[in-house]
């Protein structure tokens, strides 16, 4: 290959490779080169696979076939285990008789442009699901302010109190929600700080205690006072907290077979080297099949009247900060949501992911 037009290939940013009739690898750039290393005369499925088989959609393997030029979308695996969404193009390199002896990969990274697409999708999926409670919200807001008006024109202090109490309770809402979409919407990486477990579990405590005291439903706290300052995001904790306390408090007050409920938070030691925090209600309990959906987006247990996005919150917060959430459930008996992270307090330490410890396995077991 003239060294000139070789020079152009390997600066190219994608990867270009040429496979020969057995799928093995006879030439790439060094884009390639760069993430796989040295591939010559290695089966492609084996390089970007990590599999012994061939890929059953392999566009070579068509090209090889049809002499023609096909393109797809893929997943390949990076050395390090990485995955990497592609798009492939390929093209016959043909023989003086026509035959095919080769052909020409073309790999595009488009990864950006997928995670670009799907939060593209969820911003209008997540407009179109909201307009409805957002309206809603509004006219709540609409109606204390009118309530306001009309004391504050009756110089009735008590009747605007209660109006005010109204729209504070609409833009708690509002902000909730909105919150939620903009935290869910997007990856984030956690700002670490040192922050105290016990005071975050206290003043999401104390947030909630009114609106608990409005449902008649006892909101206490058990928090062990032994638990040193760790290094976390305060601000996606306590949002964690408040997602997990409100759904708490909305399935105790959507179930009218109990005349009481209870609702605990904790903060305490998991064991010698993470801390936790629980969420506990007394309430119905949650079947296998909402089980198996909690953590997908817009899935709710409250029909019209709820989204799913606080537990997508909830669930990309704990992975966030490399922790685990376990669950604890049964049928009349109530749920328990145990979030548990590393006791490092130190703030620039990688993070740990604790899903890769066997120890700490996902359960949907009884309460």
């Amino acid at each position: 290959m003239d060294l000139s037009f070789k020079m152009v290939i390997d600066l190219l940013p994608i990867y270009v490779t040429i496979q020969d009739q057995d799928l093995r690898y006879i030439f790439a750039n060094q884009t390639f080169r760069n993430d796989f290393g040295d591939v010559f005369g290695q089966h492609c499925y084996a390089v970007v696979k990590g599999s012994q088989e061939r890929c059953q959609q392999c566009p070579v393997q068509k090209t090889l076939t049809d002499k023609k030029v096909h393109t797809g979308e893929g997943t390949i695996r990076l050395p390090g285990g990485n995955l990497q969404q592609v798009v492939l193009y390929t093209t016959p390199i043909l023989d003086v008789m026509g035959n095919v002896t080769a052909v020409i990969e073309l790999a595009t990274n488009i990864q950006i442009i997928k995670e670009m697409y799907k939060e593209l999708i969820f911003l209008g999926q997540s407009i179109a699901l909201l307009s409805h409670d957002i309206k809603n919200i509004l006219e709540g807001l609409q109606g204390g302010v009118y309530v306001v008006d009309e004391g504050l024109a009756d110089n009735d202090m008590k009747l605007a109190g209660k109006g005010w109490q109204v729209i504070k309770k609409n833009i708690a809402e509002i902000t909730r929600v909105t919150q939620n979409i903009l935290y869910s919407s997007k990856n984030r990486q956690p700002r670490l700080q040192k922050s105290s477990p016990v005071k975050l579990a206290r003043e999401a405590v104390d947030l909630f205690q009114a609106k608990a005291g409005s449902l008649g439903i006892q909101l206490i706290s058990s928090l062990n006072p032994e638990l040193p300052g760790v290094a976390v995001d305060a601000v996606s904790i306590s949002r964690l907290l408040n997602n997990l306390i409100w759904n708490a408090l909305e399935a105790c007050s959507k179930d009218l077979q109990k005349r009481r409920h209870t609702v605990i938070v904790r903060a305490d030691f998991y064991d010698t080297r993470h801390f936790m925090f629980e969420v506990e209600d007394d309430a119905d309990g949650m079947e296998p099949r909402i089980l198996d959906n909690l953590f997908n987006q817009f899935f709710s247990t409250k029909g019209a009247a709820g989204t799913g996005l606080g537990l997508v919150v909830v669930d990309r917060i704990v992975h966030s900060h490399g922790g685990k959430i376990e669950i604890l459930t049964k049928t009349r008996k109530g749920s328990l949501f145990r979030t548990i992270f590393r006791l490092s307090t130190t703030i620039d330490m990688p993070v740990q992911d604790l899903e890769s410890m066997d120890a700490l396995n996902l359960q949907k077991g009884d309460a």
